[in-house]
C-alpha cells in the first residue's frame, strides 16, 4: 500500500493528541476523520485502523523504534505490518533489519501483548492459564456488531436489505437479534440507521437485557444508564409496553438517549439524573427489575477501546471496585421482593465480578437475595467483549 504524506500526518497528529495530550482515543479520531472534508473512505479507514493499531500496539513499538520521534514511531508500525517504507525525510534513521533485529530479541510477554506489566500479572493471577488466549483475543480487532430493533424489523429483512446494498452480514448463533459485518464500515451512514432499524452494538452486550427476563407491562429501572444502549435493548423485548427508568449521575449522557429512543420508535424510557440519595431512596421497592451495568476498568472491551489501558492502573481499579460495591449496597433496594436485579460489568477480572457478588451477598442487604447464575462471558471463548453478568433474586 502507497503511503499519502496528508493521512499519515493525520495519524501522527491523533497520537500526538492521544498521548502527549490525554485525550481520550475514540474523539480525537472522530474530530481528526471531521478536519478535512476531502478524505475520502479509504482514507478515513486507513487514519481510523492505523492510530487505533498503534494505540494498541503502542508499549511494544514504543520498545522497537530506535527513537520515540512520532513519524519513527509510525515508521515502526508499518514496517511491523510488513510494509515498506517511501524514503521521506520524515523516515531518515529507520532501517527495516534493525527493526526487525530488535523485534526478534523481546521475549518478555507483557511487553510482546503491549499491556503494563502491573496488568500482565494480575491477569495471571486472576485468570491463571486462560490469560494467554484471553489477552491474544482483546489484541485483536473488534468486529462490528449491531442488534436489531425488533419493534421496526426483523433480523432476515435487515439482512436482505444490506446485502442490496452490497453489505455482507451473517447472524451469530446464539445471539438472536444480532448481526456482524463481514467487513468493517461506517455503518452509520446507512439510511437504516436514520430510520432506527438497528443500534451498533456487540453481541456481549446484548447478552445484559436478555438476562433480565423482562416481560412487557413490567417496571424497569436501568440504574447506570449512560447513553442508554441496554434501555433501548430492555423496551425492544417489553415490545414498548411498561416503563423504563434509565438513570444516571451524567445528566449529558441521559439526553442521548432521548435522542436515541425517537429514532428507534420507542416511547417507554423515561430519564431521571441521580442527583443523591434521595433519588433512590424515593424508589424503594418500586421495580420489577433492576439492571446495574455498573462502572468498571473496561478490561473486556480492550479490542474496541484499546486506549483503556494506557489509562487505567491498579489503584483505579481499586478505586471502582469500591463504587461497584457501593452501587450494588446503595441501589439493591429499589427492587421488589421477589424481582429480579442484574448486575453487569463489561471486566473479564473476578475482582470486579463473582468476588463482587460475593461480598454482597455476604452483607446485611445482600442476605436478602440469591444468585440464580451468572455469566462469565470470556473473549477468546466467545469471540466477542469480555462481560460479566449476574441474575440475583430478591427473596
Amino acid at each position: 500500500m502507497r503511503l499519502h504524506s496528508n493521512t499519515v500526518y493525520g495519524v501522527v497528529n491523533a497520537i500526538d493528541q492521544i498521548f502527549n495530550e490525554k485525550q481520550y482515543a475514540d474523539k480525537v479520531i472522530e474530530r481528526t476523520l471531521k478536519s478535512n472534508p476531502k478524505w475520502g473512505s479509504r482514507d478515513r479507514g486507513f487514519i481510523a485502523e492505523s492510530a487505533y493499531e498503534m494505540v494498541r500496539w503502542w508499549r511494544l513499538i514504543n520498545e522497537v523504534s530506535p527513537t520515540d520521534d512520532l513519524f519513527h514511531l509510525f515508521a515502526t508500525y508499518w514496517l511491523m505490518q510488513g510494509n515498506e517504507l517511501p524514503p521521506w525525510r520524515e523516515f531518515e534513521g529507520i532501517d527495516a533489519k534493525n527493526i526487525k533485529d530488535r523485534y526478534e530479541c523481546i521475549d518478555d510477554r507483557a511487553i510482546l501483548q503491549s499491556i503494563p506489566d502491573w496488568m500482565d500479572k494480575m491477569g495471571e493471577e486472576l485468570l491463571g492459564e486462560k490469560w494467554d488466549k484471553e489477552i491474544d483475543a482483546l489484541n485483536e480487532q473488534a468486529q462490528v456488531v449491531i442488534r436489531v430493533n425488533s419493534l421496526k424489523t426483523s433480523r432476515e429483512d435487515l439482512m436482505n436489505r444490506f446485502k442490496e446494498d452490497g453489505i455482507e452480514t451473517f447472524a451469530p448463533k446464539g445471539y438472536k437479534d444480532a448481526l456482524v459485518l463481514a467487513k468493517r464500515q461506517n455503518i452509520f451512514r446507512h439510511p437504516a440507521f436514520k430510520e432506527g432499524l438497528f443500534e451498533v452494538q456487540d453481541a456481549s452486550s446484548q447478552l445484559v437485557a436478555a438476562a433480565l427476563d423482562v416481560q412487557p407491562g413490567m417496571r424497569v429501572i436501568d440504574a447506570c444508564a449512560g447513553a442508554g444502549g441496554k434501555s433501548l435493548h430492555l423496551a425492544t423485548l417489553m415490545e414498548n409496553k411498561g416503563r423504563i427508568l434509565s438513570m444516571d449521575v451524567e445528566d449529558w449522557k441521559l439526553k442521548n438517549t432521548k435522542l436515541r429512543a425517537r429514532r428507534n420508535g420507542i416511547s417507554i424510557i423515561e430519564t431521571k439524573t441521580i442527583d443523591g440519595s434521595k433519588t433512590i431512596k424515593r424508589l424503594n421497592e418500586s421495580a420489577d427489575r433492576l439492571l446495574l451495568d455498573v462502572p468498571c476498568s473496561g478490561m473486556g472491551v480492550l479490542r474496541r477501546n484499546p486506549d483503556t489501558k494506557w489509562k487505567i492502573s491498579e489503584q483505579s481499579i481499586g478505586n471502582v471496585r469500591k463504587i461497584q460495591q457501593e452501587i450494588l449496597q446503595g441501589y439493591c433496594n429499589m427492587v421488589k421482593p421477589g424481582g429480579m436485579m442484574i448486575y453487569a460489568t463489561c471486566s473479564i477480572f473476578p475482582s470486579e465480578n463473582q468476588m463482587q457478588v460475593e461480598q454482597f451477598l455476604k452483607s446485611e442487604k445482600g442476605k436478602n437475595f440469591k444468585l440464580i447464575e451468572d455469566q462469565k462471558v470470556l473473549a477468546h471463548e466467545s469471540g466477542f467483549d469480555g462481560f460479566y453478568i449476574a441474575k440475583l433474586q430478591r427473596k
